[in-house]
């Protein structure tokens, strides 16, 4: 098995990814995934995980690159044409009818990528509407996990070929026309809300009437397909549509959902009429004994206070009623503030302004998460949480209610702040370490062409007289390269020289008094010629004046009278 085929290099990756960028790939297909970040790889020349987690701690621009080699946004106007209108002429049209004038539409486009399957929908709904009465009523959420798909979503901006599936009449009456392409009418634009959620581990949207969805679980293995249709299940109401691409199916959650066109994947969801059941039956049965009530009541009220997260519940009336034993403790409530309005209290804006986000989960009936906020507490003391509000519903859906959560990631966001602290120290440390390695080539270039520049061979050795430079004078001279003498100790080399006769000057030369010499030498060159050379024998001195080796430079007099030593 080579290296990229490594189970657990690749499984350690996918974990990198999700702490580091917030992705979560371990429920996708592995072999389609493995083969997407591979194909990533192959484009940088790296062949291993592990390698190229290193490469992508080093290079955050190639987080990137490798989203969008991963997260394949195949999408389109009007994409399978037919089974469009099949929704829009059989399936809105009684959706809509069965609705009080005036009520609602909500619809989710579940990995919207860059935004022509929520532009679709909206044009199909305001044709079944109008406008007037699609802008008062229609609430379409758009959501994917690319940021830079749904940047150009926003937008709204498509070209000719972008645009091709849009009938003419559609493109004339919903678009603008401009040298930059095709925008969509900005005042529809408006009821298109555009957003980041990961359909595997965020809460879903709550109160949908129509959940289009179209070819993102064919991505996914089949347990996190269950898990994405169980969401979808929750965030429908009762009746609510499921529209999803040809080539998903059901057969996991057959019983969630009945097929209103088996062949275009369109289906309605299946409400829990037993759990139904339960809940008004326990609404009405005949109360049970006063000690059982008692009982209960303050089981459930010691369960509230001992929660390890701090909480509170604000009744519908914004009126505070309860609070946790670890919220008073955080935000000094009492329980003389049980009675009193929210909007009254410190806690309502602070750590954060509560008092917008609560009134949009009392409006839309929905979960609401205000992520990562910090409070600083007293000077130098600073805490981070990640704040949730639930709206509380009884069994007729009628808002009881919300709770507020208040999770403490402190102990994460430190964690998260010192690791970025050690990438960027780790960033700057590799910049330096990249500027010393020029500054070196440099100095190892300009070192080069002086050893090229002198007419005679060059030889360094160290104080073990092994070869440290050859240049290549001493190549052409000796008739041996570099790459085969370096390490080598000199005086065992065979290069048509007396080197016994240089013992002494290179022992003198590495001596404390560090004398240099000259001594003739009558040799043999490369070619077989015999020749007399002149060796000079120099000291190699460091920077503390210590000894480190010695320098040899030998000069060739051809046809010279008979060597002596001096």
């Amino acid at each position: 098995m080579s290296s990229t085929e490594s189970p657990i290099e690749f499984e350690a990756l996918l974990e990198y990814l999700r702490r580091s960028r917030g992705f979560d790939f371990t429920g996708y297909k592995r072999a389609s995934l493995m083969r997407r970040i591979s194909k990533r790889m192959q484009g940088i020349g790296i062949a291993d995980y592990s390698e190229y987690q290193d490469y992508l701690e080093v290079h955050p621009e190639e987080f990137t690159l490798l989203f969008n080699t991963v997260l394949i946004n195949v999408t389109a106007f009007f994409r399978d044409p037919q089974a469009w209108q099949v929704l829009a002429h059989e399936v809105i049209p009684p959706m809509i009818r069965a609705k009080a004038p005036g009520q609602p539409v909500r619809v989710w486009s579940a990995g919207t990528a860059t935004g022509e399957e929520a532009y679709t929908i909206a044009m199909v709904l305001a044709e079944q509407l109008g406008f007037d009465d699609f802008r008062e009523r229609v609430k379409i959420y758009a959501t994917d996990v690319d940021d830079e798909a749904l940047t150009k979503a926003r937008h709204a901006t498509y070209n000719e070929r972008e645009v091709q599936g849009v009938p003419p009449t559609l493109l004339e009456k919903y678009f603008d026309h401009s040298e930059i392409g095709y925008t969509f009418h900005k005042n529809l634009r408006r009821q298109i809300i555009f957003g980041r959620h990961d359909i595997t581990q965020d809460s879903p949207i709550s109160r949908i009437d129509l959940l289009v969805s179209r070819n993102a679980l064919m991505y996914f293995n089949a347990e996190t397909q269950a898990r994405i249709l169980a969401r979808f299940h929750f965030a429908l109401v009762d009746g609510g549509v499921l529209f999803l691409g040809r080539a998903e199916t059901l057969l996991t959650h057959s019983n969630a959902f009945n097929p209103i066109d088996l062949k275009r994947r369109i289906s309605v969801k299946v409400g829990s009429p037993l759990l139904r059941e339960r809940l008004l039956m326990a609404v009405h049965d005949e109360p049970d004994e006063p000690a059982q009530v008692d009982r209960r009541v303050r089981t459930r009220d010691a369960a509230f206070d001992a929660a390890g997260v701090a909480q509170v519940v604000v009744d519908g009336n914004g009126i505070l009623a309860l609070a946790n034993e670890r919220s008073r403790e955080l935000f000094g409530l009492t329980y003389a503030d049980l009675g009193r309005p929210l909007q009254d209290l410190k806690l309502s804006y602070r750590p954060v302004e509560l008092r917008g986000a609560l009134e949009q989960v009392q409006t839309e009936r929905r979960t609401v998460v205000i992520p990562d906020v910090e409070w600083q507490q007293a000077p130098g003391e600073r805490h981070w949480f990640d704040i949730q509000l639930v709206p509380l519903l009884d069994a007729a859906h009628i808002l009881l209610g919300v709770s507020i959560a208040f999770t403490d990631i402190t102990a994460a966001k430190r964690l998260q702040l010192e690791l970025e602290h050690s990438n960027q120290e780790l960033e700057t440390a590799y910049e330096e370490l990249q500027t010393r390695s020029t500054e070196l080539n440099q100095v190892n270039a300009f070192l080069e062409s002086i050893l090229m520049s002198l007419h005679g061979g060059v030889v360094v050795l160290d104080r073990e007289l092994k070869v440290l430079v050859w240049n290549s004078q001493a190549e052409d001279l000796r008739g041996l390269r570099g790459d085969e003498v370096i390490g080598q100790h000199f005086l065992n080399l065979d290069i048509g020289l007396p080197v016994e006769r240089l013992g002494r000057p290179l022992r003198a030369c590495l001596s404390e008094d560090a004398v240099q010499s000259t001594t003739t030498l009558d040799a043999t060159n490369r070619r077989g010629k015999s020749i007399t050379c002149d060796v000079t024998c120099m000291p190699l001195v460091g920077p503390r004046s210590e000894v480190r080796g010695a320098i040899l430079v030998m000069e060739s007099r051809e046809g010279a009278s008979p060597p002596r030593s001096t």
